[in-house]
């Protein structure tokens, strides 16, 4: 305040000072220097009150009162009033924070009730109409899945039935197939694994038994009867659960997953990330959660999830089904073992998390396409009819000498403790 008064007083007898110098030079000489001296003492005004104000008390009490007048302002300092404007946008920018968080709050409470709406209503996302024959939903119960993908190929129709009736016999009470399989994939063996499976599948009381399969992501061009690339959309989603429907002799399928992403990732041991891989014309995630969620509304399909998905595409379906009340994904199917395990545990389990997305993994290949079995490494290797051994280079990435050493390092701790390798791999 006392630096903003004697500013002006400076300031004013500044102005007088040229009318009060005697002079015998030549005007214009005489004018240029007054106006240089008020262009001087100008810029130290300004600058002494941008101290003033930085160092003026920053409180509401500089603030005139609603509704006061020009005379009220006028007994401000100029250090005052400028405190008043940055209080102002303080307020300003307060009450803009306030409604945007009510506005928060507000879609919040929408998301909310929508989804409550959706679990009270007689068609749920989880649990879609049931027919009368099926009045009860299964559980998911076991903590094992049997996986199928070599049945058709590798293993015979009365392979597959038989260790079918071993695993339901001993509590094992739900299996994993795909559009695609058998495994190694071709057009002629595509959907071969379904067919093995019907048969038993008609024995048994369906509410008792829990069926997974897979739609293909992008990049096949047998499995559709249109011959086009496959892609995760709504015609190609119906297409292929209709399909699987068909040759499992069933109504609806309990869990289908994403098999692979429609869009470029890192698969199978394909090595790192490469951004110019990205293709363009990706289907776009709202419009595949809209495809999944459509036959999940026909009571087709019971629960959804994905498979050799990464953190960001978890994170992006559950953004989605957030977003738009649609099912929401409830398990990712992924490579894990002892001799893979970085890309779930560095960052997947966290988004995965209970507290966070709360997605379930399912953790396929866990002895590595039997390489944990240490029967690749025993003297006299494996049988011909092994897996490694019947598909030359099928998994090869399991089979490479830093695989054979740390396989090598874990029968020993097998051995150790009394275990089988295959019970060490799996037990873990």
């Amino acid at each position: 305040m006392q630096n903003s008064v004697s500013i002006r007083g400076a300031h004013s007898s500044s102005a007088a000072a040229p009318a009060l110098s005697s002079s015998s030079s030549s005007s214009s000489s005489s004018s240029s220097s007054s106006i240089a001296r008020r262009s001087s003492r100008r810029s130290s005004s300004l600058s002494i009150r941008a101290r003033a104000f930085d160092a003026a008390p920053k409180s509401d009490k500089f603030v005139p009162k609603r509704g006061a007048g020009a005379g009220d302002l006028r007994k401000l300092g100029s250090s005052d009033l400028m405190v008043s404007c940055k209080c102002s946008e303080l307020r300003r920018r307060k009450g803009k924070k306030k409604k945007e968080e009510n506005q928060i709050q507000i879609d919040r409470r929408g998301r909310r009730e929508r989804k409550k709406e959706q679990k009270n209503s007689t068609s749920t996302f989880l649990f879609p109409p049931l027919t009368e024959k099926y009045s009860q939903p299964p559980s998911f119960s076991t903590a094992c899945c049997l996986g199928t993908m070599t049945w058709g190929v590798q293993n015979t129709a009365q392979d597959a039935m038989d260790q079918l009736s071993y695993a339901f016999d001993n509590g094992v009470n739900w299996f994993d197939t795909a559009e695609i399989y058998a495994i190694p994939p071709s057009k002629e063996t595509a959907g071969k694994t379904d067919r093995c499976i019907a048969p038993w599948l008609a024995t048994k009381d369906r509410t008792k038994v829990i069926v997974a399969t897979k739609v293909a992501g992008f990049g096949n061009n047998y499995l559709r009867a249109g011959g086009e690339i496959t892609r995760i959309t709504k015609a190609q989603v119906k297409e292929s659960v209709e399909g699987s429907l068909s040759r499992l002799g069933t109504d609806f399928i309990d869990l289908l997953q994403i098999h692979w992403p429609d869009r470029y990732v890192s698969l199978f041991g394909g090595g790192p990330y490469h951004p110019e891989n990205v293709r363009e014309g990706d289907i776009p995630f709202e419009e595949q959660l809209e495809a999944l969620s459509a036959v999940v509304k026909e009571g087709k399909v019971r629960h959804i999830g994905v498979s050799n998905e990464t953190s960001w595409g978890v994170t992006r379906f559950l953004l989605e089904a957030e977003k738009s009340g649609g099912p929401k994904i409830v398990s990712i199917q992924n490579s894990y073992s002892l001799l893979v395990r970085g890309a779930y545990e560095t960052d997947l389990a966290e988004t995965c998390a209970p507290y966070n997305g709360d997605v379930g993994l399912l953790a396929y290949s866990p002895l590595a396409g039997g390489v944990l079995s240490g029967k690749y490494i025993k003297p006299g290797g494996a049988p011909a009819t092994s897996r490694l051994n019947l598909f030359e280079g099928y998994m090869d990435r399991y089979n490479k000498s830093l695989a054979r050493e740390a396989v090598g390092k874990y029968c020993e701790v097998a051995e150790k403790h009394g275990l089988t390798p295959t019970q060490l791999a799996l037990g873990w």
